[in-house]
């Protein structure tokens, strides 16, 4: 059997004075007060989903 490979969009949202990374796979990072840090938590969620983790 083919195994289905999901792609990872992720996009930042702002919620009052924090920003929060969100995945297309239902992933949610933790409220950051730094978009530069919600990013990076996409980024790392990117990375490690290719990984298989």
């Amino acid at each position: 059997m083919a195994q289905q490979q999901h792609s990872h969009t992720t996009t930042v949202v702002e919620q009052g004075r924090f920003c929060l990374a969100r995945c297309s796979c239902g992933w949610r990072g933790p409220a950051r007060r730094a978009r530069s840090k919600a990013r990076s938590d996409a980024d790392d969620h990117v990375g490690s989903a290719g990984q298989g983790t």
